[in-house]
């Protein structure tokens, strides 16, 4: 079976991306991502999305990578899907022990009936299974998404009082003072049962609230993952890897442009960021060199700082060129878990954050994105997201920030608050 490929010209993509939304939202298994018009010489798509399985595959870890690989290699076509967390537990000796609240399985890909991308006004759509053109009728017929209904506010529980996350931040700097690690990033939870959300309206809500370059709204049965993510894991782009590792925030101040460009400039310098950003570039290039030719990766922009509705955060851009054959999800099991979401050394991080967390982390701090015909992927950081059970009505979101020597606790806390605050105005 062939993909048939047709393309259309788009006089708004805007109202071209809310129409394709409530079009996918028909099928069981969806991906979309959208790049919310952010501006970068590492950016391909404005949209991308893929609609309904042709086939997929749901694993825990164990044999994951190698169900994955032997997966991608049966066809040579477009996948879309996840790796959480929890795939740390294949690929060095752990384990999870903590709740699990919506179920996202450990990796989960698909590849779908219909590929959508948007790009430069044109809407190309790939098909296995009926027309291009029709289902471009079908998608340019369809309503905008109404309003969003006065629905009750989610009542949330934190998984830790500030009092008990204050106090484990202390711990880690002990185990920091030791020689533990270095740096460790610490998660906490919000969560809630009982809730009834539209996750279609939750999504552009939160979409209107934090739009961002890594954007995601992904739906596999009654399991929904609503994405505001910045922050980029990898890309492969034909001889040329590229992560985007973020780590440094400070906030926002939209009520003042004179105050707002003075938080740029303190997070710029500050000595706190720098040393937390410039040790996971460390970890990304040390991870990059295991899979790519020897003298290949190279710091291609330190400190850079961008800004977003909320934060603004340091950002730096690590490259390098894979050996020659190598299999893409090779580079995956190389690098995974992403540093920013983990620390150094990341093993010794890996087993500190299952002691000192409250919760299961899932598919957050995992990854979501695709791979094209032919080996190249992008992938995102899952973070600024919430995610949904709708058929248990349980609803769960986490933040984090990385802990070093210098970390104050309070101002740790702080960090979070100002993470979570477009979720926390959404679930309100």
């Amino acid at each position: 079976m062939e993909r048939i490929y047709e393309s259309f010209p788009i006089a708004d993509p805007g109202q071209t991306k809310l129409k394709m939304l409530n079009w996918v939202n028909r099928f069981s298994i969806f991906c979309f991502l959208d790049n919310h018009n952010y501006q970068s010489a590492h950016q391909t798509h404005e949209c991308l999305m893929g609609a309904g399985a042709f086939r997929f595959l749901e694993a825990e870890a164990g044999q994951a990578l190698e169900q994955l690989r032997s997966f991608s290699d049966l066809r040579e076509d477009w996948l879309f899907g996840h790796f959480g967390y929890d795939l740390k537990n294949e690929l060095e000796p752990l384990h999870s022990g903590h709740p699990d609240r919506v179920g996202f399985p450990d990796l989960f890909f698909f590849a779908p009936l219909i590929v959508c991308q948007l790009q430069a006004g044109n809407l190309v759509i790939g098909s296995l299974s009926g027309d291009p053109r029709e289902i471009f009728n079908q998608i340019n017929a369809m309503p905008l998404p109404g309003p969003p209904s006065c629905g009750q506010p989610v009542q949330l529980e934190e998984s830790m009082s500030r009092a008990e996350y204050l106090l484990t931040v202390q711990k880690l700097q002990e185990h920091i003072r030791r020689g533990d690690c270095y740096e460790i990033n610490f998660c906490q939870e919000f969560h809630a049962s009982g809730a009834v959300l539209d996750p279609l309206q939750t999504y552009l809500q939160l979409s209107r609230a934090s739009p961002t370059p890594f954007a995601a709204f992904y739906r596999l049965g009654e399991r929904y993952l609503c994405c505001a993510s910045p922050e980029r894991y990898l890309r492969r782009q034909g001889d040329l890897l590229i992560s985007q590792p973020m780590k440094g925030t400070w906030p926002r101040d939209n009520s003042d442009g004179s105050r707002d460009e003075a938080n740029k400039a303190s997070l710029l310098h500050s000595p706190k960021d720098r040393s937390e950003n410039v040790m996971v570039v460390d970890l990304v290039r040390n991870d990059l060199s295991r899979i790519c030719q020897e003298g290949s990766v190279a710091v291609e922009e330190l400190y850079g700082i961008y800004s977003f509705p909320q934060v603004h955060q340091m950002i730096s851009t690590v490259r390098g060129r894979p050996l020659p054959g190598i299999h893409w999800v090779d580079i995956i099991g190389a690098t995974f878990p992403m540093g920013s979401m983990t620390g150094m050394p990341k093993k010794r991080v890996l087993e500190l954050i299952e002691k000192y967390e409250k919760s299961r982390r899932g598919i957050f701090s995992g990854s979501i994105g695709y791979i094209k015909p032919g080996g190249d992927f992008d992938f995102n950081v899952i973070i600024r997201s919430i995610m949904y059970n709708r058929a248990e009505a349980s609803l769960s979101y986490q933040v984090g920030s990385a802990i070093t020597f210098y970390s104050e606790a309070d101002m740790e806390y702080e960090e979070c608050m100002i993470k979570a605050k477009a979720i926390k105005k959404v679930l309100a």
